[in-house]
């Protein structure tokens, strides 16, 4: 049998070694409906979801959950992007920009 090795000029060869500096690498619950997030370039900074919670717009939705303290802690990080039990994610992208421009993205 015939073992095949990508060229080393082959420029796919280190794709899967690559990340968006957006990704999220970890998060944890913080008090208030915020978390802490570090992103795959290091850049970190606060998530705040508290106005957001607390909206009419999030009833019956598939955030609504959320509003309970012990589900809220119940985030992970999934594929670089935060999620929770229930199918709950927020996007990695535009939490990194909120974070880089002011270090906190406040969602309202």
């Amino acid at each position: 049998m015939q073992h095949t090795t990508a060229p080393a000029s082959d420029p796919a060869a280190g794709v899967a070694s690559q990340s968006a500096p957006w990704r999220v690498v970890a998060a944890g619950p913080a008090s208030d409906f915020r978390f802490h997030v570090v992103f795959a370039d290091g850049t970190q900074g606060t998530v705040d979801m508290l106005a957001f919670l607390q909206s009419a717009q999030v009833s019956g939705t598939v955030f609504e959950p959320l509003r309970g303290a012990a589900f809220f802690a119940q985030l992970r990080v999934a594929h670089g992007v935060v999620t929770w039990p229930n199918g709950a994610d927020l996007a990695p992208d535009a939490m990194y920009d909120a974070v880089v421009e002011r270090g906190v993205w406040v969602i309202d």
